[in-house]
């Protein structure tokens, strides 16, 4: 299931040049994984509430063609791998005002308590698990 995010490039997410710094790739990935579980009814403050915390692992980023001040872009993002303990990612980062591809990306992420201990979605919340699961089909 691939869901997408849209918005705009910020003045303040840009270089001298008007280019969008890069590292704002990275938050735009989070803001779409964010929206992604929204849309599965999964917020992530219910997940917060329930005492479940997904912290990144892994994260990787291939530039291809830069995002500029006002283009407004989408970053299509899709799960690909959940075990019950771990998460996966991937994510493609679309200028949609050049039409071109401008990132591809993959973050990795495991769960835990607020204590920080790995936990298993699976046994601390089935309800949550089944929402998880059922995104990867």
């Amino acid at each position: 299931m691939i869901i997408t995010y849209k918005r705009k490039a910020q003045y303040h997410e840009t270089d001298k040049m008007a280019v969008v710094h890069h590292s704002n790739y990275i938050k735009w990935m989070e803001e779409a994984r964010v929206h992604f579980l929204d849309k599965i009814n999964l917020p992530f403050t219910a997940m917060e509430d329930a005492n479940i915390f997904s912290p990144v692992v892994s994260l990787t980023c291939k530039y291809q063609f830069p995002v500029w001040f006002d283009d407004e872009f989408e970053v299509r993002v899709k799960a690909v791998k959940y075990t019950g303990v771990r998460v996966n990612f991937e994510y493609e980062i679309f200028n949609l005002t050049k039409n071109k591809l401008s990132a591809t990306a993959a973050s990795e992420h495991c769960f835990t308590s607020k204590e920080g201990r790995p936990l298993s979605v699976k046994r601390a919340n089935p309800d949550m698990h089944a929402l998880l699961e059922n995104c990867i089909k």
